[in-house]
């Protein structure tokens, strides 16, 4: 039958004349042959990821992830049809396999980090988190098409988010307390300091205009009195108004400085004691916070070597697993490969002898033809030259070159020795007797090539004829 997916869905086929699957979006299906349909769209996954900070202190990390296949790469769609298209993307099989790896990397990061550093590096937390939880998801052809991190919240029993909160706002609190009671301490400092410097200033102009006041009377009287009189008395006068002035201005001095440092008194004696208030309250949320810091660490403790003797256990059940199906899968590749290579080896070796086979019959062939096409032409050629055989053979010697190389390896024999020639004459020539006469010139001519002969070797070796048969002299002559 033949079978369409849709846009968002791929054919997965085993079966006969199939060596592993096989990834389509349509296809025949033959007897023989089974195939399911599977989903490539992205889904949700929202977790709450527990873990637990380098100081022991436990939080919660509410995550939503959109994970589905890796569409742009076969051999990951290949990996994700084997593992996990026959199971439903929104079973707790996948969910729990996506949240361990999840939880995993989470807690493994979060684990060499204190919670500051959590808190403040959220961003670059989340970025190394998707990067170690992509490398797992690889694996089993999976892709985070988006992430998104919420705040982080604190686990039932361990307020440290609450508590951070808590102390923040009552370091605000507290100092804004402070800053009034500051802002307060200057107010009143300062309107004493003024209503002083009014009094001050009210009692210097009341000095004057008494002082000119009195200066008018005693003028007026000095024109009535003597004049000596009158400046004694409006003297003492003026004496007397300026000592009372001025002890009033001592008094009222006396009063404002003893106010003021009542004020500072007050004031320093306030923020002590306001400080130890807050110093009290700071040791009962310490000695609060270490006693559940050692209740958190103890339950993290036997959490995590739970958790952790769990995840042991399930990760060697699914290495024991995958060996298994990868030493059944390379045994069946293996048998698979011997078989092919046994066809290989057969078909080459029939392919080379059918080569050689034919190689051979035709090089026999070519011989048989060169041979002919020889044989016709020594048989044009012998017809040529008349059928005289010493003809046709000096011809070949000639046209393949014989003769120039005899001549050249004769040269190179004789190179080097630097032969002497000798020109002999015997006083005759040669005569038409026959008979004796002409035997006896034979043997004469050869007694007459002995000497030259003599000196020539001489000459050329150093060598001298045996006594019996001569001797040389200057004159070429043998004795």
């Amino acid at each position: 039958m033949y079978r369409v997916a849709s846009p968002s869905e791929y054919l997965v086929i085993t079966g006969v004349g199939i060596d592993d699957i096989k990834l389509a979006k349509k296809a025949w299906i033959l007897p023989g042959q089974s195939f399911i349909i599977f989903d490539m769209s992205p889904v949700n996954y929202t977790f709450e990821v527990q873990a637990m900070s380098s100081e022991k202190l436990p939080f919660m990390l509410p995550a939503v992830f959109t994970i589905g296949p890796r569409i742009d790469d076969m051999e990951s769609l290949h990996k994700y049809a084997k593992l996990i298209s026959r199971h439903d993307k929104l079973s707790s099989h996948v969910k729990e396999l996506v949240q361990g790896i999840i939880e995993g990397e989470t807690r493994v990061l979060a684990a060499s980090m204190t919670m500051e550093e959590v808190f403040k590096g959220t961003k670059e937390f989340k970025q190394e988190v998707f990067g170690k939880v992509q490398l797992e998801l690889n694996q089993f052809g999976l892709l985070i098409y988006n992430a998104n991190v919420k705040q982080l919240v604190d686990v039932p029993g361990h307020e440290y988010f609450s508590y951070l909160g808590q102390k923040t706002q009552m370091e605000a609190a507290n100092q804004a307390r402070v800053d009034v009671a500051e802002a307060k301490k200057k107010g009143e400092i300062g309107s004493k300091l003024r209503e002083g410097e009014t009094l001050q200033n009210a009692a210097k102009i009341d000095a004057e205009t008494k002082i000119y006041g009195t200066k008018r009377e005693g003028e007026g009287r000095m024109a009535e009195i003597k004049v000596k009189a009158e400046v004694k008395v409006y003297e003492n006068v003026r004496e007397a108004e300026v000592a009372e002035a001025n002890a009033e201005l001592a008094k009222k001095k006396a009063g404002w400085a003893k106010e003021a440092q009542v004020a500072q008194v007050e004031a320093a004696k306030a923020v002590a004691l306001r400080d130890a208030e807050l110093q009290t309250e700071v040791e009962r949320m310490n000695a609060l916070t270490m006693t559940e810091k050692l209740k958190a660490e103890f339950l993290s403790k036997a959490s995590v070597e739970y958790e952790t003797k769990v995840q042991e256990a399930n990760w060697e059940l699914y290495n024991k697993q995958k060996a298994s199906e990868a030493i059944l899968y390379q045994r069946e590749k293996e048998a698979d490969a011997k078989k092919a290579l046994a066809e290989a080896e057969f078909y080459a070796r029939q392919q080379a002898a059918d080569g050689e086979f034919y190689a051979k019959k035709k090089e026999a062939e070519g011989l048989m033809a060169l041979g002919q096409a020889q044989g016709a032409y020594l048989r044009h050629l012998l017809d040529a030259v008349g059928g005289n055989y010493a003809a046709m053979r000096d011809f070949m010697m000639i046209n393949s070159g014989m003769f120039q190389e005899i001549a050249k390896i004769n040269a190179e024999a004789v190179r080097g020795l630097q032969p002497k020639i000798s020109i002999w004459t015997n006083g005759g020539g040669e005569g038409g007797d026959g008979g004796a006469n002409g035997a006896m010139k034979e043997i004469s001519g050869v007694y007459k090539m002995l000497p030259p002969l003599f000196k020539t070797v001489h000459e050329q070796t150093g060598m001298s004829p045996p006594a019996w048969m001569g001797t040389l002299d200057n004159s070429h002559s043998s004795n």
